[in-house]
């Protein structure tokens, strides 16, 4: 672990030195932090931050705005034409609640966010959520249960305001 550490702040380092006009570097970059190509249509704003990236999965037309963190150790998937606003946090780690397993043990749940997803400035998403489909979670909420599809998400912890939809 602390060698995948190692390799992702390396390459988060050389990554958060561009701009928003080295597109193609940038997808380089993150293509080679997850060890999958990414696509064309993927777009990032640095800086960035994670503690692996090789748990990281995104798809077509994904969106991520500057000074994001994904902590990707239960794994990440991140569907097609997502948006992900500034200061995001997407957080899969956690510790245990008991003091004497905190410093000892790292537990690592899968985030999942489905396609059309738009994930508001300054939000928190924990370990073991689903975002459904078509979803937004409001500005600043922290998303600690699954989101239904086609609804809208606010508060701490967040909870469901309204359905959407076209």
């Amino acid at each position: 672990m602390v060698e995948n550490v190692r390799r992702a702040m390396a390459i988060t380092a050389r990554l958060n030195r561009l701009t928003f006009d080295d597109a193609d570097e940038i997808r380089a970059l993150f293509s080679e932090l997850t060890g999958r190509k990414v696509d064309e249509s993927f777009s990032l704003i640095p800086p960035f931050h994670t503690a692996g990236g090789d748990e990281i999965r995104v798809g077509r037309n994904v969106f991520v705005n500057q000074n994001c963190t994904f902590y990707d150790l239960g794994g990440l998937d991140i569907a097609d034409d997502v948006m992900i606003g500034p200061n995001v946090s997407i957080i899969t780690a956690g510790h245990p609640l008991e003091p004497s397993q905190r410093r000892s043990i790292t537990i690592g749940k899968p985030i999942v966010i489905e396609r059309n997803v738009w994930i508001a400035a300054g939000a928190t998403i924990i370990g073991g959520v689903t975002v459904g489909e078509n979803s937004v979670v409001a500005a600043g909420s922290v998303v600690t249960r699954d989101v239904p599809p086609n609804t809208l998400v606010g508060g701490n912890p967040a909870r469901v305001i309204r359905s959407i939809g076209d």
